[in-house]
């Protein structure tokens, strides 16, 4: 069985804001998939539902991104509608709920992270991804499968650290887990990174997700509650699609806060 970690973030990774209330959090989902199932449902389905809702062509296809949908922008527009977007919002959970994927989010407090390591400053974003490849890896370990890991573009430079950052990890490895097993479980040496335009179905789900499971975790911290349509995608995670302990644990298995 073959799989891909499909990554997106929420948040900035610079420690020069952390004591910004509005950027002090940091947090990367990633979406574990099935190939076969992203070129085989997912990416037909997000397709049919983006012709059918915004009349999305192959040759110019739109691109799913939350911050548009949300506030109505470009394509969007239609969902201005109150009756269109109820519709669109019930096809997105339906699909979510279909889909075959297991969820893991990663949340760091850049503030609290900058505070504790006065000397060693692992950038926010290198470190979250650390934590959030470790457990890929035993994913992939226990279900005896393999796997490569597909991030978003943030940029050409960072494109090219996000890529240093990840080689190192597999030639090195981490405390808890060993470059040889790395090494076992990942099919490419090289983290893929693809812009946004590129339309990669399992990189549009991850940014449907990624919001509403980053304030899932702020709310089981008991520091902002989980309101409105977040709250519905939260729910489906919850309740089926992140990855859990043997015995049902979301914390420290699906979710893990940092540092």
């Amino acid at each position: 069985m073959k799989c891909r970690l499909y990554i997106d973030e929420v948040g900035n990774s610079g420690l020069g804001t952390s004591r910004n209330p509005d950027h002090r959090y940091l947090s990367l989902t990633g979406i574990i998939i099935r190939l076969d199932h992203v070129s085989d449902w997912l990416f037909p389905q997000l397709e049919s539902l983006k012709q059918s809702y915004f009349d999305s062509h192959p040759d110019e296809p739109i691109i799913l991104h939350r911050k548009d949908i949300v506030n109505h922008r470009g394509p969007f527009a239609t969902l201005r509608d109150p009756r269109v977007e109820q519709a669109f919002g019930q096809d997105i959970i339906s699909l979510i709920d279909q889909c075959e994927f297991t969820a893991m989010t990663v949340v760091i407090d850049k503030r609290e992270h900058l505070e504790r390591y006065q000397v060693w400053r692992f950038d926010p974003y290198h470190y979250s991804l650390t934590i959030l490849l470790e457990r890929y890896v035993r994913w992939l370990q226990e279900q005896r499968a393999v796997g490569d890991v597909m991030a978003e573009s943030r940029g050409k430079r960072e494109d090219l650290r996000l890529k240093g950052a990840f080689a190192r990890l597999l030639q090195q490895g981490t405390s808890s887990v060993a470059s040889t097993v790395f090494a076992k479980h990942l099919t490419s040496r090289e983290l893929k990174v693809k812009p946004k335009q590129a339309n990669v179905a399992g990189l549009q789900l991850a940014d449907l997700l990624a919001y509403p499971s980053y304030r899932f975790v702020l709310d089981m911290r008991g520091i902002k509650p989980l309101t409105g349509f977040n709250s519905k995608i939260a729910a489906l995670l919850e309740q089926g699609k992140y990855r859990r302990s043997p015995s049902g644990k979301i914390e420290g298995w699906g979710v893990k806060w940092l540092p």
